[in-house]
């Protein structure tokens, strides 16, 4: 029997839900320039990018949340669909193999893609598209591909089979881009960069389908952000832990009860190995990182996952990011960075520091 699952959130960020203005700090009123605005925070809900935006802003002027979805959708429309005939990425999946002059914006994503690719021993891999279609796991009709189907699409994926000379881009034919593992990490970061354009946002939240989060600024009350983060085995959604972040910091999540679908008892999900093109099967539930980039927080959240906890260390160190691994026995690994920043919600799990 098949049961098919797509889990909706795998972390929240919590912020506090009060609009913080003069009138919550009587004793701090007199203390206020009479030219100074207030702080307001403006909450919002959205959909882009295919998942649920969820915002919680922090300014002196109008609320900007809406602008939020608005530029999300353009980035996916433009750059990152391989649905629409229209972006970027759809333009060079269709080039057959020919050189297609691409926009700076984009060359710079790709030029990171595949440093990490290459850094993760291809454990990231951004070619994975018709594999990823073929197992149907988000889809309508997730299955079991059968061996042959997986090897042949394996033959033309590799993040090799892409070459960059100046703003052209190749694709050895058949091969094809897919930037779906990183495309809301490349969200956050066009939304920070918006952000910096807007002196009167002091502070903002925003969490992309629950498993890309950016923090930007301060809160008014200047307490930390914080990230409550999914326990994989709980059905009901409980969190296990929080994680806090420090304005510039990006937050991803990568685990097995995302997206998968169970038959003959065994757990099928949306991460695949590169090499073999099936799930990764290693022990592992969900894996966190933080570093100063969304790209690379989604990115190396997937690359962690498919390298194992132990090769993964070199790779988090490499890119000066914070990891948290939780594994089915329910032990939750932390680097020492993490450690510092998470905050153990309940007690079915025991914290262990990696060295």
């Amino acid at each position: 029997m098949k049961q098919k699952w797509i889990a909706g959130v795998g972390v929240f960020a919590v912020v506090s839900l009060g609009i913080l203005t003069a009138s919550g700090f009587q004793n701090e009123k007199d203390e206020k320039p009479r030219n100074e605005k207030e702080i307001q925070m403006y909450s919002d809900t959205d959909f882009a990018m295919d998942t649920v935006v969820m915002e919680t802003l922090y300014t002196t002027g109008e609320d900007k949340n809406p602008l939020v979805g608005e530029t999300l959708r353009e980035v996916e429309q433009t750059l990152l669909s391989w649905t629409n005939e229209n972006s970027q990425i759809s333009r060079l999946n269709r080039a057959g193999g020919a050189s297609t002059e691409v926009s700076s914006e984009l060359l710079g994503y790709l030029e990171m893609i595949l440093q990490l690719a290459e850094d993760s021993k291809g454990a990231f891999d951004p070619t994975l598209g018709e594999i990823i279609r073929l197992w149907d796991i988000s889809g309508e009709n997730p299955k079991v591909p059968g061996q042959e189907e997986v090897e042949t699409l394996l033959q033309t994926s590799g993040y090799e089979k892409i070459r960059l000379e100046g703003k052209q881009v190749t694709l050895e034919e058949g091969c094809t881009l897919d930037l779906g593992a990183i495309g809301k990490g490349i969200g956050c970061d066009v939304i920070a960069e918006e952000l910096q354009k807007q002196e009167e946002i002091t502070g903002m939240i925003l969490n992309l389908g629950g498993s890309s989060v950016m923090a930007y600024g301060q809160k008014p009350d200047q307490s930390q952000w914080k990230v409550a983060l999914t326990d994989p085995r709980d059905v009901e959604g409980g969190y296990l832990g929080a994680i806090a972040l420090k304005g510039g910091e990006f937050l991803a999540t990568s685990g097995d009860y995302e997206k998968y679908f169970m038959e003959g008892g065994k757990r099928y999900h949306h991460i695949l190995d590169p090499q073999t093109g099936y799930p990764v099967w290693n022990g592992l539930t969900s894996v966190t990182v933080v570093c100063d980039s969304g790209l690379l927080a989604d990115g190396l959240s997937t690359a962690c996952f498919v390298l194992g906890m132990e090769d993964a260390l070199e790779l988090l160190e490499k890119y000066n990011a914070d990891g948290a691994f939780a594994d089915e026995e329910h032990n939750i690994y932390l680097t020492a960075g993490m450690e510092e920043r998470f905050e153990l919600l309940k007690n079915t799990y025991t914290t262990k520091l990696l060295n």
